[in-house]
């Protein structure tokens, strides 16, 4: 890989055991971070098309080092990838939920795998509480999402049930970036 470019727009390989619903294997030790590592994550998590001089610098470490170092934090799994952060209204998906839905017990796997499939499907976790999986969905209309909901959800027969919580209003906390949406898809050299 040039030393001018870096860090395509796909994801990084996930280091073994560090895959998104990897299951078998030991857990990975988490790297330790230093201050510099904390703050190459912290640049890039706001602009993802920093260039390797604009990171050094605002590092106070030489381009070799900044290079060094966020290619060890992609092959170590600490970077996952390099995404846009996307402003969902102006991309034709203007209405946003969270639904909350309580699924059979020991089904979470199976759930996961159909939940992916969902058009509009933007975040999935496990969690705890009053209910077992936090869906955020992003769709045109309400029409649209009333169907996923009704038609898509409610089909999947490991669901019990759904609680649906529209979105009004959101911020995206990490874009400090310039311009709408801030950062971007890639780190190059200037």
């Amino acid at each position: 890989m040039p030393d001018e470019q870096m860090a395509g727009t796909g994801p990084a390989p996930a280091a073994p055991g560090n895959a998104p619903g990897a299951t078998s294997g030991p857990p990975v030790a988490p790297r330790p971070l230093d201050p510099i590592d904390r703050s190459i994550m912290r640049l890039l998590q706001a602009d993802g098309r920093a260039s390797i001089r604009s990171v050094a610098e605002q590092v106070h470490v030489s381009r070799a080092n900044a290079y060094a170092r966020i290619n060890r934090l992609i092959d170590d799994g600490v970077i996952r990838g390099f995404t846009a952060r996307v402003n969902h209204e102006r991309a034709g998906q203007g209405a946003s939920a969270y639904i909350t839905l309580k699924i059979v017990q020991n089904s979470w796997r199976t759930v996961r795998e159909q939940l992916r499939e969902l058009p509009g499907a933007a975040h999935i976790a496990l969690v705890s509480g009053d209910f077992d999986v936090l869906l955020l969905v992003h769709t045109p209309d309400n029409r649209t999402l009333r169907e996923l909901v009704l038609t898509r959800l409610q089909a999947i027969p490991e669901v019990l049930s759904t609680r649906t919580l529209l979105v009004f209003e959101e911020t995206d906390l990490l874009d400090t970036g310039p311009g709408p949406g801030g950062g971007g898809p890639t780190i190059s050299e200037e």
